[in-house]
């Protein structure tokens, strides 16, 4: 894959597919919308409800949402069990490459979740543990019991087989009453898919300086 470093508008950094012509981040502010999106909307929902909260992530990419989420796993005290499925991988050349341009708070977090080795359970921290699986999101099993979904794919219009409703299915099945998904995607189309399926749904504001919505989904209680 061609990829490079770009910073982006709150001054983070994000990597660059020339292959798709996609950001890994909005690059209005790649930290922004990892806060705003997974952490804010979605743990920090989901650990009003379950302790410990289980976190399945489509798409590892950079590794900055899980960084971020063992951060605050860590600093709030709640037990975490972090699971992530990318079929590509990126090589930790390239992670290291951009942890520079990490926040000083996030960045021990970040070195440490992408040098966590594949396929094995690793404690990050304390609070943290995660599970980083070289799988292709269309035939893997999911994990059961889940309390959010952060599902940061690649945009439809690139990879639209990873929005197919029977991907949508199969993690509702998957997830706890009163479970959330969170998705920078806010599309007519995606929200009413979600509502056919049984999910509730709402549009949140999007990150600052970001897109103007955001969208968030639960299972019903």
């Amino acid at each position: 894959m061609d990829i490079t470093v770009e910073t982006t508008a709150d001054g983070s950094p994000t990597l660059y597919r020339a292959d798709i012509d996609e950001h890994y981040h909005s690059v209005k502010g790649a930290l922004a919308e990892s806060l705003h999106v997974y952490l804010e909307s979605g743990w920090r929902k989901a650990a009003e409800r379950h302790r410990p909260v289980r976190v399945f992530e489509v798409g590892f990419g950079s590794g900055l949402n899980a960084a971020i989420t063992a951060s605050a796993a860590m600093e709030a005290g709640i037990p975490t069990e972090y699971y992530s499925a990318e079929l590509y991988p990126l090589p930790m050349e390239t992670t290291d490459q951009i942890s520079d341009g990490i926040p000083e708070e996030y960045q021990e977090a970040f070195a440490e979740v992408n040098h966590s080795p594949w396929n094995e359970c690793t404690r990050i921290n304390p609070c943290f543990t995660l599970m980083k699986m070289e799988a292709d999101l269309l035939t893997m099993e999911f994990p059961a019991d889940l309390d959010v979904v952060y599902f940061d794919a690649f945009a439809p219009e690139k990879q639209s087989e990873l929005w197919d409703e029977a991907i949508f299915r199969r993690l509702y099945a998957a997830m706890r009453p009163g479970a959330v998904l969170t998705t920078y995607c806010a599309k007519g189309s995606i929200r009413r898919m979600l509502q056919q399926i049984g999910f509730l749904t709402e549009r949140l504001p999007g990150p600052p300086g970001g897109k103007r919505e955001i969208l968030r989904a639960s299972v019903p209680i």
